[in-house]
């Protein structure tokens, strides 16, 4: 009895303490209209944003308009044939964002009836991973989590980290170290490069490898947006540009394809080569200088409950890695 008289004066206490900031009669803005919001930003145009959200242009505007007058504060600036979003507009956006995906979170939380093992998971993967890790991932899965209905993408890092920030994405693979505000990474693994060269090329090279000591112009690359580049640069001693050759590959494929037919070398990363990739083309690997790697790793949104379904995807593909880091 005690302990229900104590309960009871503590909720008083709090209803007496809101109802005098007004903020137990404030009504809560509609998640519906904060999704608007966020589409609306992401499009910087009200019709665009309208028919992604499946509305009339001026049921956005609405929608709009009673966010600011429940929010009590501008959120974009208008004039008769644009807009620009206020800086608070732009915080509310962000806080938007969080809520979404913790909402998103709690109706796959439902839909599973609370199981962690189940429900739908949407992964994106770097087009320098995906090709080699599919099937080992897919397998594992399938025996492990056979409950989980798993949605694979494959798109670039940049565009992945955005989808993951609209929460269109549960999980990434990436190529690390990358920078991913808002969102934790676990690293499961090292990825060695290696140096590949047609065998007929492979004497003349220098010894002890030097890679600027290579010919210039005769390193092919990645196209830019593959963050494989930054990697193999920063990773494998390119110092200077001279020896990157001004035609850039948009595949690892192709870069095998490049080096056959002995117009260069390249670089590759270990995993790649474990699934055959340089097999019949009549090319060698050797060690990068400093066995030179990128670390692969797992990266999600901050403050989500599938923690307990990332850290034993992590643990089911650590072993998948050339080499593996997590202890299992």
């Amino acid at each position: 009895m005690w302990a229900f008289f104590v309960g009871a004066i503590y909720w008083l206490r709090l209803i007496i303490a809101q109802a005098s900031t007004g903020r137990i009669f404030m009504k809560w803005p509609n998640l519906k209209h904060l999704h608007y919001l966020v589409v609306l930003h992401q499009e910087q145009h009200f019709n665009r944003a309208a028919k992604l959200c499946y509305v009339s242009q001026s049921t956005l505007s609405t929608a709009i308009q009673n966010l600011e007058e429940q929010l009590g504060s501008q959120l974009l600036e208008r004039d008769h044939k644009s807009f620009v979003f206020t800086a608070f507009g732009l915080e509310v956006v962000e806080r938007s964002r969080l809520l979404l995906n913790q909402a998103d979170d709690l109706l796959e939380f439902a839909d599973s009836n609370g199981n962690w093992q189940a429900g739908n998971l949407k992964v994106g993967i770097i087009p320098t991973i995906a090709p080699f890790l599919f099937e080992g991932f897919i397998r594992a899965i399938s025996e492990e989590l056979s409950e989980l209905k798993l949605q694979l993408q494959e798109d670039t890092t940049e565009n992945l980290l955005a989808q993951l920030n609209r929460g269109e994405l549960d999980l990434l693979i990436l190529a690390l170290p990358m920078e991913t505000p808002g969102c934790k990474q676990l690293v499961i693994g090292h990825d060695p490069f290696h140096l590949i060269v047609h065998e007929e090329k492979a004497a003349s090279l220098p010894s002890p490898m030097d890679v600027d000591a290579l010919p210039k112009g005769s390193i092919f690359l990645l196209q830019k947006e593959h963050c494989l580049t930054g990697h193999a640069v920063s990773a494998c001693g390119l110092k200077h540009q001279a020896q990157v050759n001004s035609l850039a590959a948009t595949s690892l494929f192709t870069l095998t394809k490049l080096v056959s037919s002995k117009l260069g070398l390249t670089f590759m990363p270990e995993l790649a080569i474990n699934q055959n990739i340089l097999d019949g083309q009549g090319l060698v690997s050797l060690p990068a200088e400093d066995n030179a790697f990128r670390e692969i790793g797992l990266v999600w949104r901050n403050g989500t409950n599938r923690m307990q379904l990332f850290m034993y995807i992590a643990k089911l593909l650590s072993p998948l890695m050339p080499k593996p880091t997590l202890d299992l």
